[in-house]
């Protein structure tokens, strides 16, 4: 899997948690879906990702989004 579908595919993940955890448990969690959300906005324009930093340094294979 290449850093971006992992990147996508962790946002989601993280996005959808956060939702549950705001809808059962308190509704401040939507501020971490706001931040993911804010993350992946910044990153379209700017093509900096920290997570997509961490999954180079980690080994995984780039995509065409993060190199």
């Amino acid at each position: 899997m290449t850093i971006d579908r992992l990147v996508l595919a962790f946002a989601g993940t993280v996005i959808l948690v956060s939702l549950a955890l705001a809808v059962y448990h308190n509704i401040n969690w939507l501020w971490l879906t706001a931040f993911v959300g804010a993350n992946l906005l910044q990153s379209a324009f700017t093509g900096f990702c920290p997570l997509a930093t961490i999954l180079k340094k980690l080994g995984a294979k780039p995509g065409e989004a993060f190199h």
